[in-house]
């Protein structure tokens, strides 16, 4: 799902493009998309998109960016709730990334990965993985990765702030 809240499907000139991946029914698989939508309920001053992980959808998504950060759930063997950010701009996501099982046709590692070699790449991407555990069809997510989510929204809030 795509969601525009600028003109058109046009990303305004300057501003900070924050996509948020996942799905809705599985869990803890919903981070990236519950931090997207608090920013959005927060009013902070960024382009906002939700997407399911579609590597080709991503790089579209992020074409005219200067400035993407990406917000997903993963599974890498760290307890649920733990995050990690990523410049992936300056180094390639860590390799347990690129393997995590993924509801998503390439992963956003992959999708990086290609954009990087076609040089499609924003000059700034930075990436949040929220720990995950429970990706099962109809759950809710975790209380920990609620927990996630709020320190992550936290620290973009503060990002974004110092850029002004």
């Amino acid at each position: 799902m795509d969601v525009d809240l600028g003109p058109g499907n046009q990303l305004l000139s300057g501003r900070v493009l924050l996509i948020g991946i996942g799905n809705d029914m599985r869990g803890d698989d919903a981070a990236g998309l519950l931090v997207v939508r608090r920013l959005r309920e927060m009013g902070v001053d960024a382009d906002f998109r939700e997407c399911d992980g579609d590597g080709a959808e991503l790089m579209e998504l992020w074409r005219d960016a200067e400035e993407v950060i990406l917000f997903d759930a993963v599974c890498s063997s760290t307890p649920k709730g733990t995050i990690h950010r990523f410049d992936a701009s300056e180094m390639p996501i860590p390799t347990v990334f690129r393997s995590s099982p993924s509801t998503h046709l390439f992963s956003v590692a992959e999708a990086i990965e290609l954009a990087s070699s076609l040089l499609r790449l924003p000059p700034r991407i930075t990436v949040y993985g929220i720990e995950g555990s429970n990706f099962t069809l109809g759950s809710s997510p975790s209380p920990e990765v609620m927990l996630a989510v709020e320190t992550v929204v936290e620290d973009v809030v503060s990002h974004l702030a110092s850029r002004s």
